[in-house]
């Protein structure tokens, strides 16, 4: 699909302008609550001004999500298919609004209290919770495709936190004889490059999970069942990747600093190595996730492998207080933002 042909779609169909709108509005506070934890460690340890890293983040994204939508798009398609909303376009596309409301609603929340909550698990908490409220069952919902967002918590506590100790580890081995003076050049370099990287692999998750929204949206106010789709012809939204990189990098301009302070200051007092060794082991826990086609959190990825990376001399590096706050927030965010999704396509489809 063309961008222009997109455009007409959306002048003829004010309920599909209207999901749009939310999910730019999605993707803007996606921006400002999970983007900054891609770069939160080279902003606090000072190896980049937080303006600049900003700025790095948004054309890593934009290119995180082209590179690996051309090479596996799995992560939209996962996203596309998780949920059943019918074949009645009306009814579909008010239920989908209905669950991107619910997750600004949710992530604002979040933002106000500078607690990194998930965006990844608060856009699959709310399409479920509004599928079942349409359905009145859980009929609404893939398993098979559902059961993927478990393997990312999975993978991104396990893999992040013991990606973060082996790589954190293995740097001080291999420079434990180095003055450390001197290599303080070298390590600065090398995080501005795995925050490049960090923010790369954000924009290939979250990216892949947003165009799968719009997609979807595509689809249901066509009445045609998702389901069906063989995959994603990636080469001709070319211009979708650049509107949701544009956004997402917005929304960090606007909010991110509140979210690098809780991520990168709050929880574990960094050096810039340790933020090398965070920025690589989330890295490649999202290019795991990524490959699979497995929906992950970046905010998942990048904390555990802060956490792996503070254990390193001691557990009690670690803010605990903080981390428990944050697990919370992963926690409720499943039942809390579904329900909001539940709520919100019962009083949608009430209204319209």
């Amino acid at each position: 699909m063309s961008f222009f042909e997109f455009w007409e779609q959306i002048v003829a169909n004010p309920l599909l302008a209207l999901a749009v709108a939310l999910t730019m509005g999605v993707i803007l506070v996606n921006g400002w609550t999970d983007a900054p934890n891609a770069i939160a460690t080279c902003v606090v340890t000072r190896c980049m001004s937080a303006r600049g890293a900003i700025l790095m983040a948004a054309v890593f994204n934009f290119f995180g999500v082209l590179i690996m939508s051309l090479v596996n798009a799995s992560v939209a398609e996962t996203i596309t298919k998780m949920v059943s909303f019918g074949t009645d376009p009306k009814e579909a596309i008010v239920a989908l609004s209905a669950a991107l409301f619910a997750i600004v609603f949710w992530a604002t929340l979040a933002w106000v209290f500078g607690i990194p909550t998930s965006e990844s698990h608060a856009l699959i908490a709310g399409l479920t919770g509004s599928a079942i409220a349409l359905h009145g069952s859980f009929d609404g919902v893939n398993g098979g495709e559902w059961v993927k967002v478990l393997y990312g918590i999975v993978i991104s506590v396990v893999v992040g936190f013991g990606l973060g100790w082996l790589v954190c580890k293995g740097v001080e081995l291999l420079f434990a004889r180095a003055d450390r003076r001197k290599t303080e050049p070298f390590f600065k370099g090398a995080q501005i490059v795995g925050a490049a990287s960090m923010a790369f692999m954000h924009g290939a998750q979250d990216g892949q999970k947003f165009m799968g929204v719009i997609i979807l949206s595509t689809y249901l106010v066509n009445g045609q069942d998702p389901a069906g789709m063989s995959g994603v012809d990636t080469k001709s939204l070319i211009w979708l990747m650049l509107i949701c990189s544009a956004v997402m990098g917005l929304g960090t301009l606007c909010g991110g600093k509140k979210i690098i302070k809780s991520v990168g200051m709050d929880m574990v007092k960094l050096e810039k190595y340790q933020g090398f060794s965070a920025d690589i082991a989330g890295s490649i826990a999202l290019l795991l996730s990524s490959t699979f086609g497995i929906p992950m959190s970046t905010t998942h990825a990048k904390t555990t492998a802060i956490m792996g990376v503070g254990a390193v001399r001691r557990l009690s590096a670690v803010n605990l207080g903080v981390v428990k706050e944050m697990a919370l927030t992963w926690i409720l965010t499943f039942p809390g933002c579904g329900l909001v999704g539940f709520v919100t396509a019962k009083l949608f489809m009430w209204i319209f």
